[in-house]
């Protein structure tokens, strides 16, 4: 179904949230203060602004940076403008993750496609090294033509992926009922700029075209609401409670228009659930997706 018409499917009383959410003001962060480069440092990245960046892929390198601090549970939102026009092959990532073989990760991947084809949101969580959780969603906008946020919400309870924030996925902690959780191991911010014309587009049957290139994505507003992990230690109390309104995401549930808003997305865009992929599991599907009503 197109994307106008399912867009037409949306009752008043959420249409006013989505774009109520659309507007919500965001704290700027410092690119100079808060990111260093991993790479494309040779041109690849620029800084354009204490809240302006730039990445870039050519047939020479990708680029990308990451977060100066490690986070324990915390909300990070970044507006992101994606590569515009014939995208397809190329990857812009946006995630958390630690590091070592045994490392937890929460993904936001953008798969580009071939100009008019949407692009692909691929959402992943690993924990203890073992990822496996994808979920994929075509998005109700042009991610090219304007800046849009896409957070990560990670508390003790649950991550939720959001897009101007509308949740498009929940991931719960079930550790009590035996499901891995990201729990114990800091976290940095990670964003890039890649080709993956291997697997990106259909599969890898369409390959980058570098006469195309430079690609170009554009970054700014990040806002790290967040517990620094510094020296073995976190920077919120132990048992602090979310009494302010930038502590909220310690406490971030979906309220009735959240998990309306929800449904929508899941309902309307979602386009792979490894939660409903019974020949991928053949012995029984993962246990988190037997448990949560969200999967």
């Amino acid at each position: 179904m197109a994307i106008r018409e399912t867009f037409l499917r949306v009752s008043a009383p959420l249409l006013a949230y989505h774009l109520m959410c659309l507007f919500g003001v965001i704290a700027e962060g410092n690119f100079y203060e808060d990111i260093a480069i991993t790479w494309g440092e040779q041109g690849g990245l620029k800084i354009l602004g204490s809240n302006f960046l730039m990445l870039s892929l050519d047939q020479l390198s990708g680029s990308g940076f990451r977060s100066k601090a490690e986070y324990l549970y915390g909300r990070i939102d970044m507006q992101i403008k994606l590569v515009s026009g014939n995208s397809a092959g190329t990857v812009t990532a946006y995630y958390l993750s630690s590091e070592g073989p045994n490392h937890d990760e929460i993904d936001f991947e953008f798969l580009g496609n071939i100009t008019g084809e949407p692009y692909i949101v691929h959402t992943n969580i690993y924990t203890q090294g073992i990822g496996n959780r994808e979920q994929q969603f075509y998005l109700w906008f042009d991610p090219t033509k304007h800046f849009h946020t896409y957070t990560i919400v990670w508390n003790p309870q649950r991550i939720i992926f959001l897009v101007d924030n509308i949740p498009i996925r929940v991931f719960n902690n079930y550790e009590s009922r035996g499901v891995p959780f990201a729990s114990n191991q800091p976290m940095r911010l990670y964003s890039s700029l890649w080709c993956a014309d291997q697997w990106a587009t259909r599969g890898g049957l369409v390959k980058t075209n570098w006469s195309y290139a430079p690609f170009k994505a554009y970054y700014r507003n990040f806002d790290a609401k967040a517990c620094v992990w510094s020296k073995g230690s976190s920077s919120c109390p132990s048992n602090s409670v979310a009494t302010i309104h930038n502590n909220t995401w310690q406490v971030h549930d979906l309220d009735a228009y959240g998990r309306r808003s929800l449904r929508w997305v899941q309902k309307y865009y979602m386009i792979y659930n490894y939660c409903t992929d019974y020949k991928r599991f053949p012995q029984g599907r993962p246990r988190e997706c037997k448990l949560s009503r969200f999967s």
